[in-house]
């Protein structure tokens, strides 16, 4: 459509281990490049934005994960040209064994996000969920039915 021509919906993970350990990439390109960031990436026009944040972890670091909820949104306009917006997720790791994707990535690991500020190269984000409560998260309803009017083949609700 061209009216959603430059708009941008993207997603990121928030992965956090038993340990507390954070997994994040080491981007080699783009505007974060050599800084530690939350693996991310843009939602396809084939699925909903909890498996587009699945995929993104799965394909950039190797790890399983299922969805705890949302955390947050991140919106801005680039240059007064493009709606840049990201969604959040917290993500439980359902594996261990980190293989950063190397063709993006310079590295991804579990990483201690008090030694991971301490080093700083993060992203602007990852400093500010630092404060991030698991209580103010958004919780996934799957299930929920619109009306079978409007032909969603999909249909998730965050609240």
């Amino acid at each position: 459509m061209e009216r959603c021509k430059n708009v941008w919906l993207a997603v990121s993970g928030l992965v956090i281990s038993d340990k507390g350990e954070w997994l994040v990439v080491n981007k080699r390109y783009g505007g974060l490049e050599g800084q530690w960031s939350l693996p991310a990436g843009f939602v396809r026009n084939d699925e909903t934005v909890d498996e587009a944040v699945i995929r993104e972890v799965l394909e950039e670091t190797g790890i399983h994960t299922e969805i705890e909820g949302m955390v947050g949104v991140r919106s801005g306009v680039i240059k007064g040209e493009i709606s840049d917006n990201m969604l959040v997720f917290l993500l439980k790791p359902l594996s261990f064994d980190v293989s950063a994707q190397m063709d993006e990535l310079y590295e991804a690991k579990f990483y201690n996000p008090e030694a991971l500020i301490a080093e700083g190269k993060q992203s602007v984000l990852l400093n500010h969920l630092l404060s991030f409560k698991k209580e103010r998260m958004q919780t996934m309803l799957d299930g929920v039915n619109p009306g079978n009017h409007f032909g969603y083949t999909s249909y998730k609700l965050f609240m």
